[in-house]
């Protein structure tokens, strides 16, 4: 529809957004140091919601960004990325890859679910990708 390629970013691709870029200020997670600021998680959507009746994932940007002006990127929902799951390869990488091979793939963020350590900018674990979960999203690189 927009004649342009979309894809999901890779792992670091994810990571280096979420920390800010270039910009960065070295937050523990996505936007800053203070997780209700910038993320939906389990204290302020499951405790301080579920009383209005609302338990879920929230509208996009109804918390600040990050350096880089990018949203959720700490909570809300979990983010897929390209890479497959695996071990980091050991010593210094630029624009490292994920194994060749595996069955799981890489997913990052925090959740509207899970409590702050789920949310930090460094968390990552993996999943089947044909898992199917209201707590899991996606964000398209260009």
């Amino acid at each position: 529809m927009t004649g342009q390629n979309f894809r999901l970013p890779t792992e670091a691709e994810w990571e280096f957004a979420a920390r800010g870029g270039n910009d960065s200020q070295g937050y523990k997670y996505a936007g800053s140091n203070d997780l209700p600021l910038v993320a939906w998680y389990s204290y302020n959507d499951s405790w301080e919601l579920r009383g209005s009746g609302y338990y879920g994932p929230h509208a996009v940007a109804t918390r600040e960004p990050n350096e880089l002006q990018l949203y959720d990127m700490s909570g809300n929902v979990h983010e897929w990325c390209h890479d497959r799951y695996g071990d980091y390869a050991s010593g210094s990488q630029t624009d490292p890859t994920g194994p060749a091979t595996g069955t799981t793939r890489v997913y990052r963020g925090g959740n509207w679910y899970f409590d702050d350590w789920f949310c930090r900018v460094s968390f990552r674990n993996g999943l089947s990708p044909t898992s199917s979960n209201y707590g899991i999203g996606f964000r398209l690189a260009l």
